[in-house]
């Protein structure tokens, strides 16, 4: 089970960078929320996976046996998708107020958008 996953994690991550280095702003979200589904993917499958296993000692247990699931990833995890999810919310809105402006999506274009007679900073000093 845990090579599936990993095979997944890897599957993920590969997804998300060529979408990240696309030039459409959309793709470039979409291989964001990739990348943070990858690396939550990853947190918890590094947590050691265990089928119906609760995450707590049970009462009168001095040490732990393998019955027990590691709560760490669980935590790291819900808090991920909620700094994901915000992250993801704010970049969408951030690209829909450049699209807005600027009228495309194409980071290319965006380029073109800073002013001609701009002068370049001083390259040696």
């Amino acid at each position: 089970m845990e090579g599936i996953l990993a095979l997944l994690v890897g599957l993920f991550f590969v997804s998300a960078i060529y979408m990240m280095l696309s030039r459409r702003t959309v793709r470039i979200l979409i291989g964001v929320v990739l990348l943070g589904n990858a690396v939550n993917l990853l947190i918890f499958t590094s947590g050691r996976l265990t089928i119906a296993a609760p995450p707590v000692i049970p009462l009168g247990l001095q040490t732990v046996d393998d019955t027990v699931a590691n709560p760490l990833p669980q935590a790291l995890i819900l808090t991920a998708i909620v700094i994901s999810f915000s992250l993801f919310a704010f970049l969408l809105v951030l690209s829909y107020r450049a699209f807005q402006e600027l009228g495309t999506d194409d980071v290319d274009e965006m380029r073109d958008a800073e002013p001609a007679e701009r002068r370049l900073p001083p390259m040696e000093y």
